[in-house]
């Protein structure tokens, strides 16, 4: 019996204490399949390939290169954008997901940032003209809230 209860409690467990982050996937990709290693190696997005894609805690990336590819899976953590590729600028000001433009991008303190940008509004000018340490750190503590919640 102690054996069943046991399984049972790990078997819970893990589906509790495992889901997946929601990622912003609106074109089926984080950054709308931008390679997001680009980002750190050529200082700019550059759109990824089919050709070279991969899985990683339930969501797809795209990259323009092989060698980009190997260095995603070598450390996944260290090129994945913040807040699952969601507005940084909007989980932080008002705890909330949007989508966003690949190219409206900041990498601060070793972390990839995406806002949105439409012709009507630029959310990383919003970001950069404010308190953006205070920022980060408000984005932070909404997003242990907002994580898990699907979009």
């Amino acid at each position: 019996m102690k054996q069943v209860v046991l399984f049972l409690f790990i078997a819970f467990s893990t589906v509790t204490f495992s889901q997946q982050i929601d990622y912003n996937t609106k074109k089926g990709y984080v950054a709308e399949g931008y390679d997001l290693v680009s980002y750190f190696t050529e200082k700019e997005p550059i759109e990824g390939n089919k050709k070279f894609q991969t899985t990683f805690d339930g969501a797809k990336f795209k990259f323009s290169t092989v060698e980009n590819l190997a260095l995603f899976k070598e450390n996944p953590k260290k090129y994945i954008p913040q807040y699952g590729g969601f507005c940084a600028y909007a989980v932080a000001v008002k705890k909330t997901k949007m989508y966003i433009d690949a190219e409206a991008y900041e990498i601060r303190d070793g972390k990839l940032y995406l806002f949105y940008n439409s012709w009507l509004t630029n959310k990383l000018e919003d970001w950069k003209e404010g308190d953006t340490k205070s920022l980060q750190i408000k984005g932070d503590e909404n997003w242990k809230d907002l994580k898990h919640k699907k979009h």
